[in-house]
């Protein structure tokens, strides 16, 4: 495009805040090498590492102005995604609140290996949004939910299931899983970015769940590293919100 305007004898100056635009655009660039949806992982923690305490309880570990941020990150995502285990203890919206939406609404998704026992007060049934399944095996649970209106589609891998929205033309998708939702995508070495909203609390407790709720790695020169990207204060809380770099990317 610039080469026809200087033919045309047009003065052209380009890479003008080239680092700006391409990171307003990182999720668009992403989509079209890889051909899925950019990975933003979310997630509110206490300062020893915590999302929920022992018993599960995890409301609100985050302040009002973070959880209104975290709304801003939905509206401009593509996707949600939880795992089963947040679905059925939490019974989520995953709808935008409190942010300027424009466009169609994030498709909500659950990823689990079965489908969750069909239950008429989920709120994924609500119009406000359209919801699917990924499960690893259709059933006669999958059957009654995707009657009710939500889809189930089968997938083999978190990968599969990246590759699947990507045929939807999904370009970013947030996750907002548990600890082992969470720990199977780093695993993986599937996410892209990193949001933390970190309260000034101590949770505590062997038991009490993690933001990485699996095996983790090895060695520290093997830890991810988190190139910052915004650190700001939000309420009571410290977020930081990071690019994710694997020490061998796959």
């Amino acid at each position: 495009g610039g080469e026809v305007l200087r033919k045309a004898g047009l003065e052209v100056l380009g890479s003008v805040l080239k680092a700006e635009a391409d990171a307003l655009n990182r999720a668009f660039f992403h989509f079209l090498k890889r051909g899925r949806p950019y990975v933003v992982a979310k997630a509110a923690i206490s300062l020893d590492g915590k999302m929920a305490t022992y018993r599960g309880h995890s409301q609100w570990i985050s302040s009002a102005a973070s959880r209104q941020h975290a709304h801003a990150l939905r509206a401009a995502s593509d996707a949600i995604l939880v795992g089963r285990g947040t679905f059925e203890a939490d019974n989520p919206s995953l709808t935008v609140r409190d942010a300027a939406m424009q466009g169609d609404a994030p498709l909500r998704l659950v990823i689990g290996h079965q489908a969750p026992a069909f239950d008429a007060a989920c709120h994924l049934l609500s119009a406000d949004a359209p919801s699917r399944f990924y499960l690893h095996q259709l059933d006669q649970c999958s059957e009654r939910w995707q009657q009710a209106g939500i889809s189930c589609v089968a997938i083999d891998s978190l990968e599969g299931m990246l590759d699947d929205l990507g045929k939807d033309g999904r370009l970013q998708l947030l996750v907002e899983g548990g600890g082992k939702l969470h720990a199977a995508l780093f695993e993986a070495q599937l996410v892209d970015e990193l949001v933390l909203y970190q309260a000034p609390i101590l949770i505590g407790g062997h038991d009490a769940v993690g933001l990485w709720d699996g095996r983790g790695v090895e060695t520290v020169d093997q830890a991810l590293q988190l190139e910052i990207i915004e650190r700001r204060m939000l309420g009571g809380d410290q977020m930081l919100h990071s690019k994710v770099i694997y020490c061998q990317r796959r």
